[in-house]
Parts: structure tokens; C-alpha cells; sequence
């Protein structure tokens, strides 16, 4: 019985080697995986505000005008690797992005993290407990979400904003989306 014991790990890694191997044949990225959250209402949440902002988040912002949601975190090297794309974005005022600050484990990582790098976001939750990312999904940072007018998730970005992914995906989504009259 005793043996066993010592077997299970060996077991465990030989499950998530064969997932693993099952996934990169099957040639979907794993930055490309559905959502089922895909053209379902963004799930309820309420986050307060980051240190030294007034305002937080919450789905019900979500509402009225399409939009982009943001997780980040000051320990992401990925989330400052598309961060300065999200500036221009923000810059050029082509969308509203709305950020979740995920996972802080100091208080004050975010916003020193933002006042270092700018700030994009219209609004930022502060999410250190994962409540937002949870109810979002969300497997990582950094990710983003295309939100409709009616706060319907329509779109799901895993891995960080590359112009690239913006022209070839975000953009026209976008775009196509703003064009909806329903």
C-alpha cells in the first residue's frame, strides 16, 4: 500500500504529459481555446477601486457601448509586453478598456505599476482575490475581453495585445460589432 502511494505522482504527470501531447497535436494553441463564456452576458461582479482611485469596476459598466476588458498584474512581464500597445489604444480613444488588476499581493504594486507605465483603462477593479478573473475564466495574464453593447462577451483574448492580434482580430470585431444595430 505504501508503494502506491509513492506511484500516484508518477501517475498524475503522466496524465497532464499525455493532456499536453493530446492538445499540441490536435493544432489548436492553447491562446486560441473557447470560452464558454463566448456570447453569454458577462457573469455579475462588483470590484473596488485600486489604490488612490475613487471609482472601481463592475459588469454593470459593461453596458451601453463596446468595450474592452483588461486583466493585468504589476508581476505580469506579458501584461508590460502589450501594455504600451494599450496606451496607444487608449490614446488614439478607439475603445474604452476597462482593467482588472489581478492577484497584487501589495496594495500598492498596481498603482505604482500604472503610474510608472500610464494608464489605459477607463476604470480599474481591484481583483486580488480573483473574484472578477474567476467569474470571467480567466486562466492567466495577461487576458482580455471584447464586450458587446449589451455586455455580452463576444470575444476572448488569451496572451497579450499585439498590434498584429489587433489589426487581424480585435480591431474588426470591433468594428463590426460597433456596426450592430440590435
Amino acid at each position: 500500500m505504501r508503494r502506491f502511494i509513492y506511484v500516484i505522482p508518477l501517475i498524475v504527470l503522466l496524465g497532464v504529459v499525455g493532456a499536453s501531447i493530446v492538445q499540441m497535436k490536435s493544432g489548436v494553441p492553447a491562446s486560441k481555446l473557447p470560452s464558454v463564456l463566448i456570447d453569454r452576458p458577462v457573469p455579475d461582479f462588483v470590484l473596488g477601486p485600486i489604490k488612490g482611485q475613487s471609482v472601481g469596476f463592475s459588469s454593470e459598466d459593461l453596458k451601453g457601448q463596446v468595450t474592452l476588458v483588461n486583466l493585468f498584474g504589476s508581476w505580469c512581464f506579458a501584461c508590460l509586453t502589450e501594455h504600451p500597445f494599450l496606451m496607444r489604444v487608449k490614446e488614439q480613444n478607439l475603445i474604452p478598456i476597462f482593467g482588472l488588476d489581478w492577484r497584487e499581493k501589495d496594495v500598492d504594486a498596481g498603482p505604482m505599476w500604472l503610474e510608472k507605465w500610464g494608464n489605459p483603462y477607463t476604470r480599474i477593479g481591484d481583483d486580488p482575490d480573483s473574484k472578477g478573473a474567476i467569474s470571467l475564466g480567466v486562466t492567466g495574464a495577461p487576458e482580455s475581453f471584447i464586450v458587446d453593447k449589451k455586455g455580452i462577451i463576444r470575444y476572448k483574448q488569451i496572451g497579450p495585445i499585439t498590434p498584429d492580434v489587433w489589426d487581424e482580430t480585435l480591431w474588426p470585431i470591433i468594428q463590426k460589432l460597433r456596426q450592430d444595430k440590435s
